[in-house]
């Protein structure tokens, strides 16, 4: 019998250490890139435009386009304004919104595209999926994976640690999605790929379990590492579930009920995460993701984020019509209102005590 295998779905080049950009240019010659040197580079008007000026003498070949927001009429501009230039890839140099518009751009007109992340805010720079806001809200468009993917620890540094503390939250929130797919497993007979499983849980695992900071280049160096295995287990998958259970369903609702007041993505994932994996009982795992989410200044409490416990309740409430289908430990456990508002309490009283 033959030895059966697959092949994964990844980048063909992931360049993560300080001064990465540096080797930019020689990695965009790469022959599976650009043979050329004729390139499109998406950027944001603020840290994007500052990096042109540093790259730009290196890529005498490329052209620049700057992405007003992350829109889908953003990602649709920007495509029709590249597919004129016959160009040999798409680059998306900035945070998640430029990369975003520029995975599904890319995807619109049939080209590969480098991701060049300068924040570390959360999985979606090597995922198979681009978030973009619609005349509905947000949706989720499937796209190519990158073919490569340069992050620079320099730059990272250098943006707000907002934006490292949000990837924090959703690389730990990878352990409380992993559990959610396994339960629908047992419950539901849903389909589980192990490898994609194995991928996405060891990703947060490390986050949650390294004993550095937001300042130390081997902890942004892991997290940065996390983000980009989370990112390739969806692509195994074939979807968002290896890193997206009731964790994401409560940061969904957040943005539904309350878009104006909503926090970042990672820190509602964060904090979805514990008190989802509080509500399956494992209690210990819980207690640890609040211990290092709190030390990483990310919030485990509604209140911390502005919002009442009540309104946190609401959340909880709404959170399975904001992912019909998928089934995670608030699909399984359907509390009432007042038995959500029982359970938060003792969350609440357990990571105050």
């Amino acid at each position: 019998m033959p030895v059966l295998t697959r092949l994964i779905p990844s980048p063909v080049v992931v360049d993560i250490n300080a001064g990465a950009l540096d080797d930019l240019a020689g990695l965009l010659a790469d022959q599976r890139i650009s043979a050329s040197g004729k390139l499109a580079i998406a950027i944001s008007g603020g840290s994007g435009a500052r990096l042109r000026e540093r790259l730009a003498p290196a890529l005498p070949g490329a052209e620049w386009y700057e992405v007003g927001g992350g829109t889908l009429d953003d990602a649709i501009k920007l495509a029709d304004a590249m597919k004129k230039g016959h160009y040999d890839a798409v680059v998306g140099l900035g945070g998640g919104k430029i990369i975003d518009c520029a995975k599904f751009a890319a995807a619109r007109i049939g080209l590969p595209l480098v991701a060049v992340a300068t924040n570390l805010s959360h999985d979606g720079l090597c995922s198979p999926v681009a978030t973009l806001d619609n005349d509905a809200g947000r949706g989720s468009y499937g796209v190519p994976n990158p073919i490569a993917v340069v992050i620079d620890l320099d730059i990272i540094r250098e943006a707000p640690v907002r934006f490292v503390r949000s990837g924090i939250g959703d690389a730990i929130s990878n352990i409380s999605a992993v559990a959610d797919w396994e339960l629908s497993h047992r419950e539901t007979g849903e389909n589980i790929d192990g490898l994609a499983a194995a991928m996405a849980r060891q990703a947060g695992e490390a986050v949650l379990r390294h004993p550095g900071g937001v300042g130390d280049d081997n902890f942004l160096q892991v997290l940065a590492e996390g983000l980009v295995l989370t990112g390739i287990s969806m692509s195994v998958a074939g979807d968002s579930r290896p890193a997206s259970g009731a964790c994401h369903e409560i940061n969904h609702a957040f943005d539904i009920l309350f878009p104006k007041r909503a926090a970042s993505h990672g820190e509602q994932c964060g904090l979805g995460a514990a008190f989802a994996t509080f509500l399956r009982g494992d209690k210990e795992t819980s207690a640890l993701m609040v211990e290092v989410l709190q030390r990483h200044g990310l919030p485990v409490t509604p209140g911390e984020i502005g919002f009442t416990d009540e309104e946190f309740v609401q959340v909880v409430e709404f959170a399975p019509k904001t992912r019909p289908g998928r089934y995670t430990i608030l699909e399984h456990l359907d509390l009432s209102t007042d038995e959500i508002r029982d359970a938060y309490a003792d969350y609440a009283k357990t990571i105050s005590s």
